[in-house]
């Protein structure tokens, strides 16, 4: 298994196995195929989410996603995470071209993962946009996956452990029809769902174990 890949496992167990205040974590998993009715791209693989989760570990959000096909298959390939800081509101039940069944999908900020591996952060309420360059996001396969400063997405009302989100791939930026799929469907997922205590603690363990091991391959 490559480093990047390893460091991406350990991030994720020691990430999710804290059991301490402030840590969170929320997966969904999503149908294979399900490609939304208004979409007018190429049902490609890497359009379509398998499944998705999202960390909150105290300074930073670590997001990943798993698609049904390699990443970068759809050249114009974006994966957007859609976070409600608590100011959210449903921006594809409106306007011209409305998604039917996505009233209850809010956000007010947006998380652009491309698989050139760069991140763009667009804060929609409370304004301004971060790029953050190449070599931010990891690809690996069907999944790609980055970790985010909590800075970079400021509460507008809602505690970080409490912000809600929805993952969509797109083939391009531009249309509501240039949306594949929705993870979760038709709603929002609180990034509030932290590990049992009793098995945090073995996690936990493990997680760290791992870590010794990227050390050491990365001080050789």
């Amino acid at each position: 298994m490559r480093y990047q890949s390893w460091l991406l496992v350990g991030y994720l167990v020691c990430a999710t196995a804290v059991s301490m205040p402030g840590t969170a974590v929320a997966q969904v998993n999503d149908p294979i195929g399900d490609f939304i009715s208004t979409f007018a791209g190429p049902n490609n693989g890497d359009l379509d989410v398998v499944s998705s989760t999202v960390v909150f570990a105290g300074t930073e959000f670590f997001l990943t996603t798993t698609l049904n096909g390699a990443v970068g298959t759809t050249s114009n390939a974006l994966y957007v995470w859609g976070f409600d800081r608590g100011q959210g509101t449903a921006r594809f039940a409106g306007g011209g071209s409305p998604i039917p069944g996505t009233e209850n999908i809010l956000f007010d900020s947006v998380v652009i993962l491309r698989p050139d591996t760069t991140v763009t952060i667009n804060r929609i309420v409370g304004g301004g946009a971060t790029n953050l360059p190449v070599g931010t996001a990891t690809v690996q396969g069907n999944t790609i996956s980055a970790k985010i400063p909590v800075s970079t997405l400021p509460t507008l009302g809602f505690a970080l452990a409490d912000y809600t989100w929805n993952l969509w791939p797109r083939a391009g930026v531009g249309q509501n029809s240039q949306v594949s799929d929705f993870a979760p469907d038709a709603s929002n997922i609180g990034v509030n769902v932290a590990p049992e205590p009793g098995t945090a603690g073995l996690m936990l363990g493990g997680g760290l174990l791992m870590w010794g091991v990227i050390r050491r391959k990365q001080v050789r």
